[in-house]
């Protein structure tokens, strides 16, 4: 396959597509955050790096090649983590409105190839308005799946693909019609290195999971206490600590070592706006169904 992945972060499409023996021939990425392009090209050399996807139409892609296209467009102002609900900008907030830069490259692919496949992925706390504007726009409804089910964190999220659709409803909409899938059962518990939670689950990873570490335990205590948003782990001599950089990848699926070459806190940043792997390597999976 020829992809083009849109907001590329660490190549999470790439790895998805490998893993579930499906050969990439060409990968266009349009990124721009420098720890992100240094792990993808450290992964990949062979990635054509694009740079800013505002300026898509001054790159040099044979678009009618392209067969598929991979976006997580920003969620911030979409998100209820990002900021208060009642101040969310929606599809309107400058970071969120990207997601109309990559309708446009969508529409322009399928003007030359009409059976180019897309995945899409927002915050499943945007709200039903947001939601329903993005299904309109992509012509199709998505698919909501918790990363829960396959990793030891809660990320709840909306998943809009062509790759395996249905018909539904009175006019016969058409949705996502990627099946849950199968829970592994892993509780956080499981992937810890050392130590132990109450939480079943780590709540869900962000941007900033890894500037929490360097955080001294009395600050670190308090922001659990007020916020909830962060999972504490006990060590057996009582020292109190968030997840490292390996336990923050096993939260995301990848392999320990993933983000060897990224300090902890590039690392956060990267794995908490990323997608989760074995949800992606799930619905690729029906990749080879749909041709």
């Amino acid at each position: 396959m020829i992809v083009l992945s849109l907001f590329n972060g660490m190549s999470t499409g790439h790895t998805a597509l490998d893993n579930v023996g499906i050969k990439v021939d060409k990968y266009y990425s349009s990124e721009i955050k420098p720890a992100a392009i240094k792990l993808t090209q450290h992964h990949y050399p062979d990635t054509i790096q694009l740079g800013d996807v505002t300026k898509w139409k001054e790159w040099d892609i044979d678009w009618k090649s392209v067969d598929m296209v991979l976006s997580g467009s920003p969620c911030q102002d979409l998100s209820v983590a990002g900021t208060s609900a009642g101040k969310r900008l929606g599809l309107e907030g400058s970071r969120s409105s990207l997601f109309w830069v990559f309708v446009d490259i969508l529409n322009y692919i399928k003007e030359l190839n009409p059976n180019v496949l897309f995945l899409q992925e927002n915050v499943g706390s945007s709200n039903t308005k947001d939601v329903g504007i993005m299904s309109r726009a992509l012509g199709v409804y998505p698919v909501r799946i918790n990363s829960s089910i396959v990793t030891a964190q809660l990320r709840d999220r909306y998943y809009w693909s062509n790759i395996k659709t249905t018909k539904d409803g009175l006019f016969d909409d058409i949705r996502t019609n990627i099946p849950q899938p199968k829970d592994k059962k892993i509780m956080l518990n499981d992937i810890l290195i050392s130590g132990y939670t109450i939480k079943d689950k780590h709540s869900c990873l962000n941007t900033s999971s890894g500037t929490w570490n360097n955080t001294n335990q009395e600050s670190l205590i308090h922001r659990n206490n007020t916020t909830g948003m962060i999972t504490l782990i006990k060590e057996n001599d009582g020292y109190v600590r968030t997840v490292n950089k390996v336990e923050m990848c096993r939260l995301q699926g990848f392999p320990d070592d993933w983000c060897d070459i990224l300090t902890i806190t590039q690392a956060g940043s990267l794995l908490g706006d990323g997608w989760t792997l074995p949800i992606i390597e799930h619905i690729f999976s029906y990749i080879k169904e749909s041709k």
